[in-house]
C-alpha cells in the first residue's frame, strides 16, 4: 500500500484529493484538534478552580505538577486521540471519554491524584465543548483564514496597481459601456475582499463556563460564596476569548453566525471576481500562461482552460452553502437546548477546508494571467460610441437643448468608429469651445479618475 492509497479511500475530496491543501487546517479542526482543545479546557478548568481561594479543597498545584497537567494538551497527539476513542466505545459519550482520558493523566501525577474528580467540576459538556469550538475557530481564523485572505487581497491589489493605467473597455449589462481600467476593476474586489476580512477579524469569539443550564446551580450548591460569574468570567477569558455571561445549557452561536455570514460574504466577492476573470479570459483580456505537461482538453491540444477559477467558483458554492446552514441553524435550539447543534459543528472543518482550497486555487490561477492589452484596445477602436455620455454632458454645460435627446437619436444601437465619432461632432452643431473640448477624446483616454482610484488605497 503506497501513501496515496488511504487517501483514495476517503469519503470526501477534502480528506482525498485535497488533503494536501488543508494540512494547515487539518491541525485545528479535525476529530484530534477537537479533542486537543477539549483536553486544554479541562486541564485549564481544573488549573484556574485549584488557584481560587474559593475552593479550599482543591490545594494550588506546584509549577512543575501545574506544567506536567498542561503538557496533557500540549504534547496531545494521535495515540491520544485514539485513547479517547476507545473509551468513547464504552461511555457512548465524547466529552465523557476526555473527562476520563484528563483524569487517568492527572492520577500519574502524585501530588493530584487525589483531587482527580475535581476534573470537570460542575461542567454540562456544552462548557467544554463550547469553549474547544471556540479556540478551534479563533485559532483557525489568526493562523490560516486571516493570512490566506490577506494573500488573496494582495494578489488582487498587485494587480491593481500594475494595470493601473490600462483602458478597458467597461460592459453594464454586458453592453458596450463607459471605459475604465483593468486596475480599477481588480482594485473594486480588492476593496471590498478587504472590507469582508475586517468584519470577519472584529467578530468576538464567545464563551461559557456556567453549568447546565447556564445558571451555576451545582457550582452555588457546592461553594455558596464564591463568586461563580466572576471566577467563570475570568475562566473564559484566560483562553483569548469573551465571557458570554446570560446563556442556557449552550453558549447560543449568535457569534459563529455572525462569524459564518462574514466568511460567506468574503467567499461570494470572490465568486464573482473569480466570473469576471474567467469572462475576461473568454474574450482576451487575459491570456493564461502555459504549464509545461498540463493538459487542457483530453481531445482538443490547443487549449488552456481557466481551471483554477472553474474549482474556486465550485469550492466556494460549496463552502457557503454549508455555512450558510451553520448560520442559520445554530441560532436556533429548542428550549434550555437540544442535540440538533452537535453534528452541525463537526462541519466546521468542510466550510473552512472548502473555503481554504477556493482561495489556493484562485492564488494559483492568477499566477498564470498575463493581460492582452491589443485585446482591450481593439474593442474600444470599435466603440467610439461610448463617448456619447461625454458629449451630452459638455452640452449640458454649454447650455444646448436636449443633449441627451439628440445623442440618444445619433448613438443608441449604433457603432462608432474613430471615422464616425467626427462627423456626429459636426452635426450637433456644438460651440467652438465644446467641440474643441471633445475633439480629442478618444474611448482608451475617456477613464475619468479610473488610474487614481486604481492606486488609491480602500
Amino acid at each position: 500500500m503506497t501513501d496515496a492509497t488511504p487517501h483514495l479511500a476517503a469519503i470526501t475530496a477534502i480528506d482525498g484529493r485535497y488533503r494536501s491543501r488543508v494540512e494547515d487546517l487539518a491541525w485545528l479542526v479535525s476529530e484530534q484538534a477537537l479533542h486537543r482543545f477539549r483536553v486544554k479546557v479541562e486541564c485549564e478548568w481544573f488549573l484556574h478552580l485549584a488557584g481560587s481561594p474559593a475552593i479550599p479543597e482543591l490545594p494550588t498545584p506546584s509549577s512543575a505538577d501545574a506544567d506536567a497537567l498542561r503538557n496533557v494538551w500540549r504534547n496531545f497527539n494521535t495515540l491520544d486521540a485514539n485513547a479517547i476513542t476507545v473509551l468513547e466505545r464504552t461511555t457512548n459519550h465524547d466529552v465523557k471519554a476526555v473527562e476520563y482520558f484528563v483524569k487517568d493523566r492527572l492520577r500519574q501525577l502524585p501530588a493530584m491524584a487525589p483531587h482527580a474528580e475535581f476534573v470537570h467540576f460542575a461542567c454540562t459538556s456544552e462548557d467544554i465543548n463550547n469553549l474547544a469550538y471556540a479556540l478551534m475557530l479563533y485559532r483557525s481564523r489568526a493562523e490560516v483564514l486571516l493570512p490566506r485572505m490577506q494573500a488573496v487581497i494582495d494578489a488582487i491589489s498587485r494587480l491593481a496597481i500594475e494595470h493601473a493605467d490600462q483602458p478597458m473597455l467597461s460592459r453594464t449589462h454586458g453592453q458596450p459601456a463607459s471605459p475604465t481600467t483593468l486596475g480599477k476593476e481588480m482594485r473594486n474586489f480588492a476593496a471590498r475582499l478587504a472590507r469582508q476580512r475586517d468584519s470577519l477579524a472584529a467578530v468576538p469569539v464567545l464563551g461559557k463556563m456556567n453549568g447546565a443550564v447556564g445558571n451555576f446551580n451545582a457550582h452555588s450548591v457546592a461553594y455558596s460564596k464564591a463568586d461563580w460569574p466572576a471566577i467563570g468570567r475570568s475562566f473564559v477569558q484566560s483562553l483569548g476569548l469573551e465571557w458570554n455571561p446570560l446563556t442556557t445549557q449552550i453558549e447560543p452561536h449568535d457569534w459563529i453566525a455572525e462569524y459564518f455570514h462574514a466568511l460567506s460574504r468574503f467567499n461570494q466577492i470572490l465568486l464573482g471576481f473569480d466570473r469576471d476573470i474567467w469572462s475576461y479570459i473568454a474574450i482576451e483580456y487575459f491570456r493564461q500562461a502555459k504549464v509545461e505537461g498540463e493538459t487542457g482538453s483530453s481531445t482538443m491540444p490547443h487549449k488552456v482552460n481557466p481551471i483554477d477559477f472553474e474549482n474556486s467558483e465550485g469550492n466556494l458554492g460549496i463552502a457557503n452553502a454549508l455555512a450558510g446552514h451553520l448560520a442559520e441553524k445554530l441560532q436556533v435550539s429548542r428550549w434550555q437546548r437540544d442535540l440538533s447543534d452537535s453534528t452541525v459543528l463537526r462541519t466546521i472543518g468542510a466550510v473552512l477546508g472548502h473555503s481554504s482550497i477556493a482561495w489556493q486555487a484562485t492564488l494559483k490561477g492568477m499566477t498564470k494571467l498575463r493581460a492582452n492589452p491589443a485585446a482591450m484596445q481593439a474593442d474600444l477602436d470599435h466603440a467610439w460610441e461610448v463617448l456619447g455620455e461625454a458629449v451630452q454632458t459638455v452640452m449640458r454645460k454649454h447650455g444646448m437643448a436636449e443633449p441627451y435627446e439628440q445623442l440618444k437619436a445619433a448613438t443608441r444601437g449604433q457603432r462608432l468608429d474613430a471615422t464616425t465619432f467626427p462627423i456626429i461632432l459636426d452635426a450637433l452643431k456644438l460651440p467652438p469651445t465644446a467641440r474643441a473640448e471633445l475633439a480629442s477624446l478618444r474611448p482608451e483616454t475617456y477613464i475619468g479618475l479610473a488610474a487614481d482610484l486604481a492606486r488609491s488605497p480602500r
